[in-house]
């Protein structure tokens, strides 16, 4: 159990005893294990079909990559609202050979006759749900071509093996549950505004009720079509062309050019170190490693050990604030803009951050540039996978919103994303998370929208930790505090169950969850200027696997908030 359940206020006293920060970009990555190899392989994912399907993989001789190939195209099916074919995200892939370690950038991009005015009115004013429903919301999928490239450049097996688990689900379906129940009725009127979508995941028009089937024809197809001829048989041919059909006739701008020139792309994540802890984390276009690392390294600027907790926290917050508003002022698509990563990194940087910070009062987001009101929204999804060879796979992925654009591209039985809205549709203007951006993540054909999407490999000592999270901006702060506590001595189950606390710039106030912020803590904050909001619902949905290297025990743990399950492999 997490130590935070049996006493409160010794986690929270414990944490913050253990916010002692150091971080650097050009920090070596993590090498290559050595010991005793993984006792078992392990799969942490968000619903228990997925980490079957990955399972089932392994069993046949599958990698790490094969299995990741199996769970990401059993969550899109079974966890439409999360992720799927239509949508996009990034893989931290480490070899078990030699350690080394590459993201995989499968994000979304723009289309071609896509534009930075494109969701503005006559008065240059956001027209928010353009970019959040229908088929002109959706960028330009990665997913189809991740499957291949995992299949193809690290995998063992064939697609026609490891995407066999999905179709089976599609064809012949599986129990609805209430997660999906109720995203469905979040997304409702954007479900229904969509013939293709409604005739799917809807019974005559209603909510469907928790047990029946769900059975996905169209999907199956066009994973068959994945199967039989990789990328393009999703991005050309009969798929290919139904996406560009359904696409334009509801008013979206995709194009078979479009498609044909998906790619995804190889990127060098970002590393760095805390205390003896090597963290390698994502690169641009995803925000994700480089705020995390200029948390870090921001408050290795004080002698946090010598200040009270509350003190510790405040500190804590407000090199949060601004790692997020450094975030909207210049991070984008590193192949439209340049993107400082190494200036944003440099120590000497984190100690001007750190000498504007009053240990005394709060800081006024309001003070710092990008002031908007907020919007709310948020839905993705996670898994982490080890296996006997020490391949990991930390995988976050998304379609943004629940149930993405809410539109489905007629006769293949894919979701649209509506990542879109991830751009800067007018700069300081905040997305559906209350995020802003600026100039750096403007609309442009072909570019990728910024994310928060943070897939993590963490080293200490013997011990391995492979995780991530969904959340939209709060994932970021999600994986800081699961750091924190692994560099503690947590376990697989105490990294993804601890509570959670935000800050993000805007909105200008703490957010928690219930528990995580004690009284006294939240009084104390108070008095230093910050204002704090107990959330009426936890976030995030946490999948992490554990290897211990010096006696090859593996761990791993699937989010108590979600419906996930974690396994470990009885064969090798």
């Amino acid at each position: 159990m997490n130590i935070f359940m049996r006493n409160k206020e010794m986690y929270l006293k414990g944490l913050l005893m253990g916010v002692l920060f150091v971080a650097a970009v050009n920090s070596p990555q993590i090498i290559a294990a050595k010991g005793v190899a993984p006792a078992q392989a392990a799969v942490a994912t968000a619903h228990p079909l997925a980490t079957q399907a990955a399972m089932d993989v392994l069993a046949q001789g599958g990698n790490a990559f094969d299995a990741a190939v199996a769970a990401t195209a059993a969550l899109a099916v079974v966890e439409p609202y999360g992720s799927g074919l239509g949508g996009g995200g990034f893989y931290l892939l480490r070899s078990g050979k030699d350690g080394s370690s590459i993201m995989l950038d499968a994000r979304e991009t723009a289309p071609s006759e896509a534009h930075s005015q494109m969701y503005l009115d006559v008065y240059g004013d956001v027209l928010k749900r353009k970019s959040k429903d229908g088929a002109l919301a959706a960028g330009i999928p990665g997913i189809p071509a991740a499957l291949d490239y995992l299949a193809n450049k690290r995998g063992n097996l064939e697609l026609n093996k490891t995407l066999a688990p999905a179709i089976a689900l599609a064809e012949q379906g599986f129990e609805v549950g209430d997660k999906i129940i109720k995203m469905l009725g979040f997304r409702l009127p954007a479900i229904k505004a969509s013939a293709a979508a409604a005739d799917i995941f809807l019974n005559k028009g209603e909510l469907p009720k928790a047990g029946e089937i769900l059975v996905q024809a169209d999907l199956a197809k066009t994973l068959k079509a994945i199967a039989k001829q990789g990328a393009a048989g999703f991005y050309q041919g009969a798929i290919g062309d139904a996406l560009v059909a359904s696409v334009q006739s509801e008013g979206g701008i995709w194009s078979a050019e479009d498609l044909k020139a998906y790619r995804v792309v190889e990127r060098q994540p970002v590393k760095g170190e805390y205390q003896g802890m090597r963290i390698v984390s994502a690169a641009p276009p995803s925000s994700g490693g480089v705020a995390l690392l200029q948390i870090l390294n921001t408050l290795s600027e004080f002698e946090l050990a010598k200040l009270k907790p509350e003190q510790r926290m405040h500190l804590l917050v407000e090199s949060m604030r601004r790692a997020y508003r450094d975030r909207a002022e210049h991070l984008g698509d590193p192949d439209f803009v340049e993107v400082p990563v190494k200036t944003l990194l440099n120590p000497v940087y984190a100690a001007g951050l750190a000498a504007s910070i009053r240990k005394d009062r709060a800081t006024l987001s309001a003070s710092l540039p990008g002031v908007e009101s907020p919007a709310k929204g948020e839905d993705t999804t996670h898994f982490s996978i080890i296996d006997k060879h020490g391949n990991m796979v930390a995988a976050t992925l998304s379609i943004n919103y629940p149930f993405g654009s809410g539109s489905v591209a007629a006769g293949t039985g894919v979701l649209l994303n509506n990542e879109m809205d991830d751009f800067a549709a007018k700069p300081n203007s905040p997305n559906g998370y209350g995020l802003v951006g600026g100039e750096a993540n403007k609309i442009e054909p072909g570019k990728r929208m910024l994310s928060s999407m943070s897939p993590t490999i963490i080293e200490y000592g013997d011990r391995v930790a492979v995780l991530g999270t969904p959340g939209g901006s709060r994932i970021i702060t999600m994986v800081l505090l699961a750091l924190l506590d692994f560099r503690s001595g947590g376990d697989a189950a105490s990294m993804v169950s601890l509570p959670r606390f935000h800050h993000q710039f805007l909105p200008d106030f703490i957010q928690f969850e219930k528990g995580a912020l004690n009284d006294n803590m939240q009084l104390e904050l108070q008095l230093l200027g910050h204002e704090v909001k107990e959330m009426s619902r936890q976030y995030g949905n946490m999948q992490a696997v554990v290897w211990d290297k010096a006696t090859g025990k593996v761990d791993a743990a699937s989010d108590p908030r979600g419906v996930g399950r974690a396994d470990l492999g009885s064969y090798q």
